[in-house]
């Protein structure tokens, strides 16, 4: 398996040789190395810890951690990647003009939301007296029987900020340390993006 840390850029547009235009996500992937492994015999699975970028004010337990390397600013355990050891620079050019991966990210936050925004609620009439209604979820309980709001009840609540994974992007074209990936990808410019080999 093949898989690397990127930082989201921006999103654009490029035109395939045919004219056909394609929405494009920018992804860099520079400085990411690998700051610690996982074996078996120690942690009881093989996995590989990634490191993006540097941290200019490392607390002293990650200078211990990372005493004989950089401090990362970001760390993330992507499971097993083949043919690399401690310290390796991971470059974009691991991946192939064509290719198929999965993209993982955090989702932006949108705070506080309502049902309507939330879940998609279609809200009271907009008529007949309704007053002030129109975006409340209406009644939440079930009757006499059972004679309890059930578990998992979609209300008002925290929306956004949770993990998305986006399976089978493209790989369009691959600049330096950029990757190029065809549609969107979740989060905000300046987060962090996990990408994998399908």
């Amino acid at each position: 398996m093949k898989g690397i840390l990127g930082i989201k850029k921006d999103m654009t547009q490029i035109f395939r040789e045919n004219g056909v235009v394609v929405p494009v996500t920018l992804i860099d992937t520079t400085d990411c190395v690998v700051c610690q492994e996982k074996n078996i015999e120690k942690d009881g699975y093989k996995s590989v810890v990634l490191g993006l970028g540097v941290k200019k004010h490392p607390t002293k337990p990650e200078k211990g951690k990372y005493k004989n390397l950089r401090t990362p600013m970001f760390v993330k355990e992507v499971g097993e990647i083949d043919n690399v050891k401690l310290n390796d620079k991971i470059e974009a050019s691991v991946f192939e003009i064509g290719e198929k991966v999965n993209v993982w990210g955090i989702s932006k936050g949108k705070g506080f939301a309502g049902v309507i925004k939330r879940w998609g609620f279609a809200g009271g009439p907009r008529t007949h007296g309704q007053s002030d209604k129109e975006r409340h979820g209406g009644s939440i309980g079930s009757g006499t029987t059972p004679g309890r709001v059930v578990k998992g009840k979609k209300m008002p609540g925290r929306m956004g900020g949770d993990k998305i994974v986006v399976k089978n992007l493209e790989i369009v074209d691959i600049k330096e340390n950029i990757l190029v990936l065809k549609g969107a990808v979740p989060g905000a410019r300046g987060g962090l993006i996990v990408i994998k080999s399908v």
